[in-house]
């Protein structure tokens, strides 16, 4: 196992933009858990004699562990290195998707995504590198994190029909193998090109003392950062109406699938301009005030899928929403990295990031339940609404704090 190297660059240099060239391939391929248990969903029930609600318990299981493993594993990089963490991670992941090809029981399968893959696999893949990246980058660090966040996205746009194509072509036991060793290849040596530790934490070490203040904003540290947790949870649960449902959206309009799954894609291409975008403005006015532009355009788009039953608006409410809330998520880590030390932001990120999660998964339910309890999806988007109303009156909320506590500071601007 390697250890890091507890040497240094500066940041913003060459290395810190190779690094973030290799936590954004990472993040891609740890989107092969996600999308290689949505696309083998139906094989599976097939071969296991399974409902649909019983074959969705492993993308259950490891949206719960994606989760809750960023948590620990945002804490861990810190602590130990980026390095040694994602190459441990790495190895455990393509473990898990060889144990999920070879499983005789549908129970061994579902472990195989909640646990090696979810858990302990692609959960380092997500909040941990978003925590690790922040620490590379001071001029450049919103549009840094947009690159390598938008590696979700990037894997929902390729993965999905490469892991289809392998499935029809050799089955789906083969094709998890293939990606199985397709992630042994790749995650350990992307993982040692991590190994240097970041100067922050190295200062901030010898010092003893972290740059940040003690109360954020004015407010107990705890305090901010369950605020920042709602507020995650409010976007996302607004985010997920048309992420979630936009194909059966489409299909209950009488637009037929197809079409909404190419709106989900546009979507997700829109999505990953949105945060590169995002990230270059919020490097000129911060994440608090780019948090605030998002989650309002955000919700502007969303009112675009009232009125509209039609296939070309709907493809162009599609791109436009994809377009509107790729900097909302980016902007949290902004905001937690310049509002704490450097040897708190890891965990603290993750712990925001895996709230985003959560809110995803929330909010597809609610959504769901919104139409059966009425037969459309005009009752879903309104919900979608009004948890972002919220979202909204929390960033807002927060940018008026943050504007009082640096001009007390005798700040005029207020930083990310």
């Amino acid at each position: 196992m390697p250890l890091p190297d507890f040497s240094h660059s500066e940041p913003d240099g060459p290395y810190a933009w190779a690094r973030m060239t290799a936590a954004l391939a990472m993040m891609t391929i740890g989107g092969f858990g996600m999308f290689t248990c949505v696309v083998a969903l139906l094989p599976v029930a097939t071969e296991f004699g399974l409902t649909r609600a019983e074959a969705s318990l492993p993308y259950t299981l490891f949206t719960i562990g994606f989760g809750a493993g960023g948590i620990a594993y945002g804490w861990a990089v810190t602590r130990y290195g980026a390095a040694t963490i994602t190459f441990i991670a790495g190895l455990i992941y393509g473990g898990g998707f060889l144990l999920a090809s070879s499983a005789q029981s549908f129970w061994v399968y579902a472990f195989a995504f909640g646990v090696p893959i979810g858990l302990l696999g692609a959960s380092a893949t997500f909040s941990p590198l978003v925590a690790d990246i922040s620490f590379w980058f001071e001029k450049r660090r919103g549009f840094a994190i947009g690159i390598v966040i938008s590696g979700n996205y990037i894997a929902g746009a390729i993965w999905p029909p490469i892991v289809q194509a392998l499935i029809d072509g050799v089955g789906w036991r083969n094709a998890l193998a293939l990606v199985g060793c397709f992630c042994l290849a790749t995650m350990p040596p992307l993982a040692l090109m991590l190994r240097r530790r970041p100067k922050a934490l190295i200062e901030e070490a010898a010092n003893s003392v972290g740059a940040a203040p003690v109360r954020p904003l004015g407010l107990d540290k705890n305090a901010l950062q369950g605020v920042l947790c709602c507020a995650g949870i409010a976007c996302c649960i607004a985010m997920s109406m048309p992420q979630v449902h936009i194909v059966a959206f489409c299909a209950d309009l009488g637009l037929g699938a197809v079409h909404g799954a190419n709106m989900l894609a546009i979507m997700m291409g829109a999505g990953v301009a949105s945060r590169l975008i995002s990230g270059w403005i919020s490097d000129k006015i911060g994440g608090y005030r780019t948090l605030v532009l998002g989650s309002f355009l955000q919700m502007a788009t969303l009112f675009l899928f009232l009125p509209f039953d039609t296939l070309t608006p709907l493809y162009v409410v599609s791109f436009l929403f994809g377009l509107s809330q790729g900097g909302i998520v980016p902007s949290y880590a902004m905001i937690v990295r310049g509002a704490y030390p450097a040897k708190d932001a890891g965990w603290r990120i993750g712990m925001v990031m895996s709230f985003t999660l959560f809110g995803m998964a929330i909010g597809g339910w609610m959504s769901g339940y919104a139409y059966d309890l009425t037969g459309s999806y005009d009752a879903a988007v309104f919900n979608g609404i009004g948890w972002n109303v919220l979202n909204l009156a929390i960033a807002t909320w927060l940018l008026f704090r943050a504007r009082r506590a640096f001009r007390a500071m005798g700040t005029p601007a207020v930083p990310a």
